[in-house]
């Protein structure tokens, strides 16, 4: 028992309990060192994953819109691209029509407030980017900055025709006759404020001549009435024209782009013919909503242009009237803003508006 106490007092006492307010640090620094490395773990974790969706994209199934009803060129030219991009994605690239009017700008402002992540793309042209949004009043978007461009698909020239009973073969004889005939002078066209009335209207500008436009409700119509000699002169597609003019039902004087279309290899450009400089095509691209990510922007681009250089697609562009056109994002920027600005200065110069 002697010895039990003896070996009590050798214990050494029990250190005194900390102050309330040092356990309190102890617990607090505890927790901050934790979430110090919780946040280094998921900042780890977490770049590896962004990454991966980046290089991963897509994962399902992309939207191209088409902002207009099914048939006509632009579908064309969706389809073509849509089927091959199908392909070299790993996933359906639908086509998708929307038929909001407007020369295309209604589907085009809906597609505007589309989330930007890759998987909803728009089949634009110079309609809803370009004329358009000068056009009708408050079309809700900003084709500069709601939009981010993926690249170029093609360009698709118009040709001036005229009825075989109007003595005119050749540009200069045309700018000859309207300047003889003054305001009276009829142009036809497939409607108010359509790419190929605002063709004419450049031409007269440029050539210094007036003339009563006659609108109709499509480019069939149009060279349907043209055939009957029922109008005499319009700017319309080379597609729609063509099957007439190697029928000699009608003549071809001038196609509208830079250089000679495949299509009408013996037909000379009106720039060549007498208005130097003059160029008038429907350029078709896609676009992505201003924000998605480059990376997705750059792989969609390289995409396209591989699909562009296949003989497949190229047939299919040519066989519409169109020429394909591979380029970068920034190039694609660039055209639309150097269309915008000129359709722009053209329409406010003749003051047309079209209501909604």
């Amino acid at each position: 028992m002697a010895r039990h106490r003896r070996l009590l007092s050798k214990r050494r006492p029990p250190p005194p309990a900390p102050p309330r307010h040092a356990l309190r640090a102890r617990g607090e620094g505890s927790r901050a060192r934790f979430a110090t490395c919780a946040v280094a773990f998921l900042t780890l974790a977490c770049a590896p994953a962004a990454s991966a969706n980046a290089d991963g994209y897509p994962t399902r199934p992309v939207t191209l819109v088409v902002p207009f009803p099914p048939g006509g060129t632009n579908n064309i030219m969706a389809r073509a691209v849509a089927d091959k991009l199908s392909q070299s994605l790993g996933v359906p690239v639908v086509v998708e029509n929307r038929a909001g009017g407007a020369a295309g700008t209604i589907a085009t402002r809906q597609f505007a407030k589309s989330a930007p992540d890759g998987y909803t793309l728009l089949l634009a042209y110079t309609s809803n980017l370009a004329s358009g949004p000068n056009l009708f009043p408050d079309v809700g978007y900003d084709p500069r900055k709601d939009f981010a461009p993926i690249g170029l698909v093609a360009s698709a020239p118009a040709v001036l025709v005229v009825h075989p009973s109007l003595r005119v073969h050749s540009v200069t004889d045309l700018i000859a006759l309207m300047r003889k005939t003054g305001p009276t002078f009829q142009f036809a066209s497939p409607g108010v404020g359509t790419v190929n009335h605002l063709a004419a209207e450049l031409f007269a500008q440029k050539a210094g001549v007036k003339f009563t436009h006659i609108p109709y409700k499509s480019s069939g119509a149009a060279m349907t009435d043209l055939i009957g000699g029922h109008n005499l002169v319009q700017f319309t597609p080379i597609p729609v024209a063509r099957g007439a003019i190697a029928g000699g039902l009608i003549r071809a004087l001038a196609v509208t782009g830079l250089k000679r279309s495949p299509l009408l290899p013996d037909v000379p450009t009106v720039s060549e013919s007498g208005l130097p400089g003059f160029e008038v095509s429907l350029r078709y691209g896609i676009v992505a909503p201003a924000g998605t990510p480059p990376a997705i922007i750059d792989k969609l681009n390289k995409e396209l242009n591989a699909a562009l250089a296949t003989d497949e697609v190229k047939q299919r562009i040519l066989s519409a009237g169109a020429e394909p056109v591979a380029g970068t994002p920034a190039e694609y920027a660039a055209v639309i803003d150097r269309e915008e600005a000129m359709w722009g200065a053209l329409i406010k110069s003749i003051g047309l508006k079209i209501e909604n």
